[in-house]
């Protein structure tokens, strides 16, 4: 079997967790790293989060990266949960695992410098704000080469935004991070909330999850219950989205989703910056540049969830390892005003920007 090496940019955040949890499950998936991002919470929680999901499998060999703290140009936003900060151990365990010293842009650049040289490139699955693949391709464009494809939770055309009306949170965060990245000529794959809010995950299978999944399982129920994500209103009923494991089920389960090819840009100033328009009906002079997703099969999508989470259940009782087949810049100043560096100064700092709004 020819393994798909990916790398996960994320902000955990519930479904960034479950996401993680539904690809280290996967032994079609080569996991090499994650890279931690500021977004739902601040950066220090993400990659504590991080932390946490990862350690909950045992899988000890996927290294954790910190990346950006803060977006490359906005005021910072965060979720509507910022507030309360890392997982409670109430509802993810607290992990030894610590992040390796070296910056995840850092980390971006050599590993797809070196997949360049290998002609091996690799899928970046992008569950989080965009603000580390921009800061590597924006300095480092030649990374362009070691990149199969950029997988990216993002984007709001035909629903209305879960941040803002007008955008999703992750290009809202940072739009100025999305263009550069949806700019960049690698392939783009798009699980926008058009398609994620299509398939809602019920209380009782919820409920079977946590029955046979294991630690992993009973995490994800005491996270889903916590904070519910049920918009009856919205959805006209009962269930909750898990938006960023559809990127990781794409990629394991690509007959599961419908799609179109479009062309995607960012709006970057004014009131409305963040919102994406996508040309379905080719109205544009312009080339396509994203594979956008357009319609999902819900219980495909859940069932695999649920299948591929029992791994952990079965390793509980069995004593099973969880390896799923595995052995154990450049100096100039950016455009934007942030310094511009190889990564291991890039937006890393504790600080952050407290903002009053709700995600």
């Amino acid at each position: 079997m020819v393994r798909e090496r990916i790398i996960i940019d994320t902000d955990p955040g519930v479904d960034d967790a479950i996401a993680i949890w539904l690809a280290l499950a996967s032994p079609e998936l080569d996991v090499l790293g994650i890279t931690a991002v500021a977004g739902n919470v601040p950066l220090e929680a993400t990659l504590a989060n991080a932390c946490k999901v990862v350690g909950l499998t045992g899988r000890t060999d996927v290294p954790i990266f910190a990346g950006a703290s803060r977006p490359l140009i906005r005021e910072q936003v965060f979720g509507k949960y910022a507030h309360i900060g890392a997982f409670s151990p109430e509802w993810v365990p607290d992990s030894t695992l610590l992040p390796e010293q070296e910056h995840a842009v850092d980390f971006l650049v050599r590993t797809t410098r070196q997949a360049a040289a290998d002609n091996n490139p690799i899928t970046l699955c992008s569950i989080g704000p965009m603000t580390n693949l921009a800061l590597a391709l924006r300095f480092h464009p030649d990374v362009a080469r070691g990149i199969k494809q950029i997988v990216s939770m993002s984007c709001a055309f035909t629903a209305l935004g879960n941040r803002v009306p007008w955008a999703d949170f992750n290009v809202y965060a940072d739009p100025h991070a999305a263009d550069i990245v949806f700019s960049s000529g690698v392939p783009l794959v798009i699980m926008p909330l058009d398609m994620t809010f299509q398939a809602l995950i019920q209380a009782e299978q919820i409920d079977e999850i946590e029955r046979s999944g294991g630690e992993p399982g009973k995490a994800m129920a005491a996270l889903l219950r916590t904070f519910d994500r049920n918009e009856v209103a919205r959805f006209g009923r009962e269930g909750g989205p898990i938006h960023d494991a559809t990127v990781i089920s794409w990629l394991l389960k690509p007959e599961l989703f419908q799609s179109a090819s479009v062309r995607v840009g960012v709006e970057v100033t004014g009131k409305t910056a963040g919102y994406v328009f996508a040309d379905f009906y080719h109205k544009l002079d312009e080339p396509d540049n994203a594979l956008v997703m357009r319609e999902i099969d819900e219980q495909g999508f859940l069932s695999l969830i649920a299948d591929r989470l029992r791994c952990y259940g079965l390793e509980a009782t069995t004593g099973l390892e969880a390896t799923t087949g595995l052995e154990a810049t450049t100096g100039l100043e950016a455009t934007t005003g942030l310094e511009a560096t190889t990564g291991s100064e890039a937006v890393t700092g504790s600080e952050v920007i407290n903002s009053s709004e709700e995600r």
